[in-house]
This record gives C-alpha cells, structure tokens and sequence, in this order.
C-alpha cells in the first residue's frame, strides 16, 4: 500500500474490502469535519443575525424618540417615517418565508405552498395600514404580534434553530414598543 496525506492509505487494487472501509473512515472524518464548521458557522451566523436584527431596530428607536422630542411642526414628516419603516419590515418578514420556501427541498408541496402564501400576507398588512393614517400603527402592530405567531409555528416546521425565534421575539416586542410610543407621541402631541 502507498501512503497518501497522514490518514488515508492508498489500497492495492486488488483488495476492494479496504478501500470500502477506507472510503467509509474518510467519509466519517469528513462528516465530523462538517459538523465542526457547521456549529462555528452557527455561531457565526447568530452573532451577525443578532447584530444586524438589533441595528434594524435604531430607526424604529430613533423615530419613536424624535415624536417626543422634535417641534410638533416636524411631527407628521417623523410619524410618516416611522409608518414606512413599518412597511419595509412587515414586508421584509414575509420575505423570509419565501426566501425559506425556496430553498426547502424535500418537503411536502403543502408545506412549501403555505409558506408562499403566507409571505404575501405582512406586505398586505403594511399596505392595509396605509389605507388610514389614524389606524396605521394599530394595523402593523397587529401585523407584527400575527407575523411573530405564525412564524412560531412555520419556523419550527422549517427547522431553523430556536435562537432566531428567541431573536425575533426580543425584536418584535421593541418595534411593538417603538410604534405604541410613537402612536402615543402623535396623539398626545395633538398631531397625526
């Protein structure tokens, strides 16, 4: 046998027994090897998904804490800002289910069907609240707490790891939050 790397052996060609064992040690290395990186790139991936959720919230913040402070002059320009915000990420959040879909493979049609629809469903929600300005935020809050719910339940069927679920339920509450104080900010400033 010729020797090759610092773990494989070559087998003769005369013996198929060792390279089918071979082949299978290599083949177990290799699958702990992709664990490993795997589980990094877990970490990876939650560390970079934490920290752009959170940088998705300063507009929400932000906006939410100019209603209060800005001249109520500049008020409407604030509220509508923050109500187009809304809009994007509603918006964004039904993305994700289409982006999951399409990217699912051996999942039932049904399954990978309702993801589908059901990222259509938070662009309708932005867009219903739009229709009147004075019910705009009570419109995408409950759009937000029905987005969470559901992606409760289609996250778990996805398979995607519990953490992001945790992630989005710290940053639904802040943009719940943000658009209840600027919806507050507005009314009580005598300005909507």
């Amino acid at each position: 046998m010729r020797r090759f790397g610092f773990l494989v052996r070559l087998p003769d060609k005369n013996n198929p027994a060792t390279l089918k064992i071979q082949l299978r040690i290599l083949v177990l290395l290799l699958s702990a090897s992709t664990r490993a990186s795997a589980l990094k790139m877990n970490l990876f991936d939650k560390l970079l998904a934490t920290r752009l959720g959170f940088a998705g919230l300063i507009p929400f913040v932000t906006l939410s804490l100019a209603c209060w402070i800005v001249h109520p002059g500049w008020l409407p320009q604030f509220i509508q800002a923050q109500l187009f915000y809304g809009i994007a990420i509603l918006s964004f959040l039904g993305g994700l289910h289409w982006g999951v879909a399409l990217l699912l493979r051996d999942r039932p049609a049904g399954q990978v069907k309702r993801a589908l629809l059901w990222g259509v469903m938070p662009s309708i929600f932005a867009w219903v609240s739009m229709v009147n300005v004075g019910v705009a935020f009570l419109v995408q809050m409950i759009g937000f707490v029905i987005a969470y719910q559901v992606d409760k339940r289609f996250y778990a069927d996805y398979g995607l790891p519990e953490w992001f679920l945790a992630l989005r339920f710290r940053l639904t509450c802040i943009v719940i939050g943000s658009q209840a104080l600027t919806f507050l900010a507005a009314n009580l400033r005598n300005t909507v």
